[in-house]
Order: structure tokens, then sequence, then C-alpha cells
């Protein structure tokens, strides 16, 4: 699979989980922040060169798992242990993706 077809595929999967939560909460809130900041370059992360997919990627990936982390303690303060363990799961996809990178 590519970085970009991963890339989509993460943007689906965050948005799925912001589904999942009560759209007025504080993780929602951070998780919607980061589906739309990964979202800006769903469609056209296909047409950036390889040689500067790093540049462009990694500040996006780094701000959406910081928004993720931030939904993901809230989640586990409230004690919504699953939802966080989601939360988590997203992280850690956005961590492969960078090292991949």
């Amino acid at each position: 699979m590519t970085i970009s077809e991963r890339y989509r595929e993460l943007v689906s999967d965050v948005t799925e989980a912001l589904g999942s939560l009560d759209a007025q909460s504080a993780e929602a809130r951070e998780v919607r922040k980061a589906s739309l900041e990964m979202a800006a370059l769903q469609e056209s992360v296909g047409e950036i060169a390889r040689i500067r997919l790093e540049s462009e990627l990694t500040p996006v990936l780094l701000k959406a798992h910081g928004q993720l982390d931030r939904a993901r303690l809230l989640l586990a303060e409230q004690g919504d242990e699953d939802l966080a363990a989601s939360v988590w799961e997203l992280e850690q996809k956005i961590y492969r993706l960078l090292n991949d990178l």
C-alpha cells in the first residue's frame, strides 16, 4: 500500500472515529480538528512528489497526532477506555506512517 493510500485510509479512519463521539464533546472537537486538518490534503496527497511527501505530510500528521492525543486523554479521564483505545490505535497508525516517510 502506498503512502498516499495509507494517508487516505487514515483520514477515513479518523472521520469514522468522529462518528462514534458525542458531537458536542471536547474530545469530538479535537478529533474533528484532526480530521479537518488531514482532509485538506486527502485528495492532493497522490499528486505530491515522493521527495516532498515527508516535508508536506509530517507537520499535518504531527498536529493531528497531538489533537488525537488530547482527545484520548479526555476520553480516558471520563473512563471511556474503549474509545480511548480506538483513538490510541489511530495515533499508532500516524506513528507508523511517519516512520515510513
